[in-house]
Formats: C-alpha cells, structure tokens, sequence
C-alpha cells in the first residue's frame, strides 16, 4: 500500500538549514523519510560547516551556497537545479534575517534600510524564488515558507520580525491564487515558539518558551519533527488539493488572546 505521505522520486530544494536544530533541518529530515530527492543551501563557508553534517545524513544529493543578499546566486542556484534535475517539485524557504539593531528596538524606531533589509531577505526572496520556480514546476509542485504568529498579534520583543512576516504570509497568498491554475501551491507554516539559533536572536526567547508551553492547550513544546511532519504531507500529493493557507503547528496557541 502506498503511505499517505509519499513524495518517493519528488526533488525538493531545502533553503535554510543551518544546523541540526533548525527547522529546515526538521522539514528535510521528514522529506527524506517520505522518499524525496533534495538538494540544500548554506549561507556561506563559516556555515557550510553545520550544513553538511545534516546533508550527509539525510543522504542530501547536492548543496550550493546561496546568501539572497548577493546579486545572480540566487539564479545561479536555480540554473544549477534545472542542470541536475530538469525540473522542481518542492521547495521550502526557510531564511529570515533583520539587522540586530533594528530587531532589538522599537518597530516605530527601525531604519529604512534595516526595514528593507529584513523585507528583502525575509519576504521577498520568497517570491523571487517562487518565480524562479514556476517554470521548473510544469506538472505541479509546492512553495512552502516559515512565520510565526507574531504577525498576526504583537509577540514582545518579536519586534520588526512581525510585520516582515505579515508581508510573508499575504506574499503566500497571493502567490498561491497566481500560480494555482499552473498547479502550483503555496503555503505557510507557522510553528509555535521553537529553540533555533535563528530565534536566539530574539530578546528574551526562553521566556517566550516557557509561557507557550504553559500556557497552550496541548501542554508540550513544539519541535522541528512537528513541523517537519506537516511540511513533508502539504509538498505531497496527499496535499494535493490544499493551498494558500497559513497553518498553525503550534499546540494550539494562536486561539488564545
């Protein structure tokens, strides 16, 4: 009997690993076990170190180095996708970056330049990718992205990170209703509060995870396998009929007010 979640002969381009514990790490690992092909990125040579102990054990086919902020290596990377693969049938951008100056302060306070900084690499780097894309998915496929509630709720010290995200999740959804008659399907993931080295970043953190999981329904920390789980059934074809949606792994935390 074929598993429900089954993306056997699929390829998948993971954007964001950064170590074990992150969340690309998590998605990856659960698109391996459902049987897919994958190539990642990482940032840079000093990163490239934590990436490819994760891509070794995964059985990751090939990795490239891809910083969105540098003109032609996001093309280039996706030159290199159609060399190896001739086509893409997932993705996940997993990246998000704001200058720590602007991330530590006030919303009302941050710079031009911090502002476009983070909507650039945060944001829209998933729609170039997604255009990017499109003409590698010619029998359909999956974009998939990572937020967080703070975009829909003011989350202390998550600061300029929740309108990034804001502009993220309505990126999804437009680009799910443009690319949905071409079969293409756009979601976003939303996981509760997760220890990564991404959300070390964030003052205070361990608070914000310690009253998540007290104060949640379902009493229990999130982790990457939780949200690698959901990410690895949406990129199948169990998920074929589902798009544009923001959906919560979270234990129930974005009900409360």
């Amino acid at each position: 009997m074929t598993p429900i979640v089954d993306l056997r002969g699929k390829r998948g381009l993971v954007v964001g690993i950064a170590n074990e514990e992150s969340i690309a790490a998590g998605c990856a690992e659960a698109f391996a076990q459902a049987g897919a092909r994958l190539a990642a990125t990482y940032l840079n040579e000093k990163s490239k170190g934590w990436v490819l102990p994760v891509a070794e054990r995964l059985g990751v086919e090939w990795t490239a180095p891809l910083d969105v902020r540098v003109p032609g290596e996001l093309e280039s990377l996706f030159a290199q996708v159609e060399r190896r693969w001739g086509g893409l049938d997932f993705l996940l951008h997993s990246i998000a970056f704001a200058p720590r100056e602007d991330l530590h302060g006030r919303v009302v306070d941050c710079s031009a330049q911090g502002f476009a900084m983070a909507m650039d690499v945060s944001c829209h780097s998933f729609l170039r990718m997604a255009k990017l894309a499109e003409p590698l998915m010619a029998d359909s496929g999956c974009l998939l992205c990572v937020t967080f509630y703070g975009s829909e709720r003011v989350v202390e010290h998550y600061n300029l990170m929740g309108p990034v995200k804001a502009a993220l999740e309505s990126a999804a959804r437009y680009a799910a209703a443009e690319l949905g008659p071409k079969g293409i399907r756009v979601h976003a993931i939303s996981p509760g509060p997760i220890a990564t080295r991404a959300a070390s970043g964030i003052a205070r953190f361990d608070e914000l995870l310690e009253r998540a999981a007290a104060q949640v329904p379902i009493p229990e920390r999130i982790d990457i396998a939780d949200v690698g789980a959901l990410a690895a059934f949406l990129a199948s074809p169990a998920g074929r009929r589902i798009t544009g949606t923001v959906i919560p792994v979270d234990g129930g935390q974005h009900l409360l007010a």
